[in-house]
């Protein structure tokens, strides 16, 4: 199997129906979406068809990039662009296979049961210890090719910690992906395209360009030992820039050679090519150093920038500044992603509308799957603002997220405090969870106006918009601790006194001068306390 020639791409028609397609029919433009029947699946390939076009286009930024954003080009100049890149996505065979090591040997190789390919899947410890409660053990026994195929460029871009040798990802386990969209109603091709920018600043994003042998951009069509050195590292100035696209921290080898009958465990297809097993070996590519992903955002620290993962609490507009115009706080800084850097230099007038932005991954907890989280954010009209204005907007937004961080910290202690007394110790996240998403509309709102006024070079009323978006962080606050978290709790489990006593100071923190110059807001200064007069002492009587 051959993954540029044989369909194995899920996608849906405006009918919903699903159907599978080679890459060269990817701009059809009867295509909405992918359609596989996992979402990390869809993620995945949405990324595999952006690295793809990214290693193979030839076209320039500008008018040609342009033109085929309008219109999108045939399957035959599709298939023009990947036929030279072919040898690299054969499946199976005894020679080179997509994503599966060169030349696995025999030593220190592992054989695991097709599932564990899966990241979510229970490891060896969760079975013999039997903590396998909410993900279940042997679920998946057999996976046709197109299912192995995905679920093994999946593994590749999320790969988790797993033991001495067993490598993460490029981007580390579970890494956060955000891919920008095209105006709702569009097609598969235009959000794909809009991920892809022209071949001289591809060449130029990271990498070296001048290593064109094929196993600097394809990691699996050499042994292991031409890119780096026995359990060493590798830099991105090793390798071309495609690499970073086709990563492969894990050595692995599928069971293509012992297929048999059966119906698919990913997808329910009949298939007479099924593959239960493959076989694994520590000591992969060893991803270290300034490795600039174009498909992630980034956070600085102490050693350098780090790609951003998804966190317990989820994804959603708390998240807006730093993945669409990046933010600086004394505690952290965040830049976006370089896709999304150069996407946002588009104007309106070439996208046909508002973009979005998708973003998704796995909140990993070492090698365990928390959970999978994804969303799609409204960018409106920025893309038609200036650099200039743009940081007007993000200065004004880093104001209401500010806000908003505080107002959720004055939520969560006081309900801690009404519920517990002061050193209990727990899990607060749905507190948190309940007010962002109580004052998401409001502040996607305003932000909207925001935009559209920058946009169209109007005044924006600042104060007034500030204010009310103090009064909203109030209202969300209070109404959840007396509707949602401690009113609604049975009076018999309570206590009155501290309950009020952490209403009280709710109420303080909330109006107090610490959210108000948060938000740019004038503090009123505390009223000086009247001087105290010393009594005076009654005069001594003689004696």
């Amino acid at each position: 199997m051959n993954l540029l020639h044989d369909p194995w791409m899920p996608v849906r028609d405006a009918q919903g129906q699903r159907h599978w397609i080679t890459p060269d029919q990817l701009a059809d433009p009867q295509w909405l979406a992918f359609d596989a029947d996992r979402p990390d699946f869809n993620g995945a390939l949405a990324q595999f068809a952006i690295g793809l076009l990214q290693t193979t286009t030839p076209v320039a930024d500008g008018i040609d990039w342009r033109g085929l954003f309008n219109v999108p080009p045939s399957a035959e100049t599709l298939r023009q662009w990947f036929e030279p890149v072919a040898v690299a996505f054969e499946l199976d065979g005894d020679g080179p296979r997509f994503m599966q090591d060169f030349d696995l040997g025999s030593d220190g190789v592992a054989v695991n049961d097709i599932g564990a390919l899966l990241i979510e899947t229970p490891g060896d410890n969760a079975v013999k210890n039997n903590t396998d409660h909410f993900v279940k053990r042997s679920r998946i026994h057999a996976l046709c090719p197109a299912c192995a195929a995905t679920a093994l460029f999946t593994l590749q871009l999320n790969a988790p910690a797993g033991g001495a040798g067993h490598r993460t990802g490029l981007r580390g386990g579970g890494p956060l992906t955000t891919l920008v969209l095209a105006p709702a109603g569009g097609r598969l091709w235009r959000d794909l395209w809009m991920n892809v920018r022209g071949r001289p600043a591809f060449l130029a994003q990271g990498g070296d360009a001048d290593k064109i042998d094929r196993r600097y951009s394809f990691p699996w069509l050499a042994p292991i030992s031409l890119l780096q050195a026995e359990k060493g590292e590798l830099a991105q100035v090793q390798v071309h820039p495609a690499h970073s696209y086709w990563a492969m921290p894990r050595r692995i080898r599928l069971h293509t050679h012992e297929p048999s009958a059966g119906v698919c465990d990913g997808c329910s297809r009949t298939s007479d090519r099924m593959i239960s097993r493959y076989s694994t070996k520590n000591y992969g590519l060893n991803y270290k150093g300034a490795w600039d992903h174009p498909l992630s955002p980034y956070y600085e620290t102490k050693e350098g920038w780090l790609p951003l993962h998804p966190q317990p609490d989820g994804l959603g507009y708390r998240h807006w500044l730093s993945w669409v115009l990046g933010a600086s706080t004394d505690k952290k800084s965040t830049r976006v992603a370089s896709i999304v850097d150069r996407t946002l230099q588009l104007p309106h007038r070439q996208t046909g509308g508002h973009l979005r932005l998708w973003a998704f991954g796995y909140d990993m907890d070492n090698m365990k799957a928390r959970c999978w989280y994804e969303s799609t954010l409204p960018l409106y009209g920025l893309a038609d603002c200036d650099r200039d204005a743009r940081q007007g907007v993000q200065a004004e937004v880093g104001r209401w997220l500010a806000a908003a961080e505080l107002a959720s910290q004055y939520l969560r202690g006081a309900v801690k405090d009404a519920w517990f007394s002061a050193d209990a110790r727990g899990e607060y996240g749905h507190v948190d969870a309940s007010f962002w998403g109580a004052t998401e509309a409001p502040f996607y709102r305003q932000l909207q106006a925001l935009i559209d006024h920058t946009r169209e070079g109007t005044e924006h009323p600042d104060l007034a918009v500030r204010q009310s978006w103090h009064a909203t962080l109030n209202r969300s606050a209070l109404r959840l601790f007396d509707e949602t978290f401690v009113g609604a709790g049975a009076i018999e489990r309570q206590n009155p006194r501290r309950t009020a006593l952490a209403h009280k100071q709710l109420g303080r923190n909330l109006h107090g001068p610490k959210l108000r110059q948060a938000l740019g807001l004038p503090v009123d200064e505390p009223a000086a306390k009247p001087a105290r007069k010393t009594p005076k002492r009654p005069p001594k009587e003689a004696a």
